[in-house]
């Protein structure tokens, strides 16, 4: 698509003639297997950053399948050009293709670690990979980091990258499963919906759906929900309606029964459905062709080393052509010194091949007296010493570093912020609690009564403890307490109590 001319500033074109010109190039493979890989690369609920701007159906987040590739177009993203920039300038090796016309990248330069920020999943035989996408700024303040630090920590690192950033949001729930995941390339993270309770018409409850953990179908979501109430593992639910739209973005409406006690049904659909699912992660990746589980701090160390690499073969580069630059200039320089010489021997020759010829013995011999009478360039200065390798690496790493802090910059978007959020287990029962520290005296019976009446269960329960019951209701407690407006709502509507 760069070789096409499909950059972000120039218009969209057809889907087809991309995947055309990648079998027909690279990849000999189905021409919907190509597309599939295109129209994934577009979809901003599969990618944290997608690469390929799209013009048309796409598919969705219910699963439905994108337009024929006729009829799509397709352009790259801006954040692609960070994967190929100074592709050109021999910073990687180039390879020949499948039938030897071509010639094809090992791998890209890569202004950003994108299996980091957009993850990456696949099964091969024997093995696994699936990485979780992160958050752009957040990666590239650890990646400065270590730059900076070569003996960073995942503990260090940590302190940057908070966390994985799903592109449909979601909360994560504790972060052991993050520090085992970036400790050890291996755990599970739990990561849950984001719900709100709404009062309803006829004093009615209902639950919004507005994100949903990753890779989870919506329109799948809101079938397993019907059949649970259908099966009856799941009552009070009245109806399930998806109110989604390109405006107002995900609104999966879940209407409750006047009975139903909204938090109670939210942890059955914790429970029974996707609304909290788990992430299994397997930090898996090829280093120089051999699989390896790796931790963040290596992850990101390899990647550093690779970037080093770029910006030194770009440094070569740019030297030799500032050098053939440079011999082109020194010629011309001579010509105009000696330019009636010059006039004299391109009218005195048969043809341009011996003119070239002879302009060329004259310059040699220019500057054989030239470089008599002096050094011709500040590099052959007597007495300047050549540079150290420690400050060629120095001055590679300080690159770099300006180039990380370029990418940065253009990440600072307010579109490009974190979309989930981390949250401590059982963090949703403490919120909005006041702690007044005062003490005041609690009849357990009260609290018994209204919190384990028939049909009012805990939060904390979910709904899998009987009714309890024994208790000596004549015992008094006096105890520091705090007030919970979440168990004050669950008590609300308990018929037979009192104030």
């Amino acid at each position: 698509m760069l070789e096409g001319g499909l950059r972000p500033d120039r218009p969209h074109r057809k889907s087809a003639w991309a995947v055309g010109e990648v079998v027909k190039k690279y990849h000999p493979h189905a021409l919907e297997a190509v597309y599939d890989a295109l129209v994934r690369l577009a979809q901003d609920w599969s990618l944290r950053h997608p690469l390929i701007d799209p013009h048309g159906n796409f598919g969705s987040v219910d699963g439905d399948p994108p337009a024929a590739m006729r009829y799509t177009e397709a352009r790259l993203a801006p954040i692609a050009l960070e994967l190929l920039r100074d592709i050109d300038a021999e910073t990687v090796d180039f390879v020949p293709n499948y039938d030897g016309y071509e010639q094809q990248p090992v791998v890209l330069p890569s202004r950003f670690p994108n299996l980091l920020v957009n993850g990456s999943g696949g099964i091969a035989v024997g093995m696994a990979t699936n990485i979780p996408p992160h958050n752009l700024a957040e990666v590239i303040d650890a990646v400065i980091h270590v730059i900076d630090n070569p003996e960073a920590t995942v503990a260090e690192l940590r302190k940057f990258v908070k966390g994985p950033d799903f592109p449909t949001g979601g909360i994560v729930l504790g972060k052991d499963g993050i520090r085992d995941s970036y400790e050890t390339g291996r755990g599970s993270i739990k990561v849950r919906g984001v719900c709100s309770i709404e009062e309803g018409s006829a004093g009615r409850s209902r639950i919004v759906i507005s994100e949903l953990p990753y890779q989870v179908n919506k329109a799948r979501l809101a079938e397993k929900i019907a059949d649970l109430v259908k099966s009856g593992r799941i009552k009070d639910i009245a109806d399930v309606q998806d109110h989604s739209s390109g405006r107002e973005g995900m609104r999966l409406v879940i209407d409750l029964k006047r009975s139903a006690n909204p938090h109670v049904i939210l942890n059955q659909l914790y429970k029974h459905t996707q609304l909290q699912d788990n992430f299994g992660v397997i930090m898996l990746a090829l280093v120089d062709g051999v699989p390896r589980t790796l931790n963040l701090a290596e992850m990101i160390g390899y990647y550093v080393d690779h970037q080093i690499d770029v910006v030194t073969r770009r440094t070569r580069y740019e030297k030799r052509k500032a050098e053939e630059r440079d011999h082109i200039v020194q010629g011309l320089l001579i010509a105009l010194d000696h330019l009636d010489e010059v006039i004299k021997i391109i009218r005195g020759s048969q043809d341009s091949e011996e003119a070239r010829t002879k302009l060329m013995q004259k310059s040699r011999a220019c500057r054989a007296r030239a470089g008599a009478q002096g050094p011709a360039r500040p590099d052959q200065v007597p007495g300047l010493p050549a540079e150290e390798p420690k400050e060629a690496a120095r001055r590679d790493q300080g690159r770099a570093r300006g180039d990380q802090e370029e990418v940065r910059g253009r990440s600072q978007d307010p579109a490009q912020g974190r979309r989930g959020r981390v949250r401590r287990p059982g963090s949703d029962r403490r919120r909005g609690r006041r702690h007044h520290g005062q003490p005041c005296r609690l009849r357990e019976a009260s609290a018994d009564r209204r919190v384990q009446a028939p049909g009012a269960r805990g939060q904390g329960d979910q709904g899998r403890h009987p009714e309890r019951g024994g208790r000596d209701h004549r015992r008094l407690h006096d105890d520091h307490a705090q007030l919970a407006p979440v168990l004050l709502d669950e008590r609300q509507g308990v018929p037979g109590q009192g104030p």
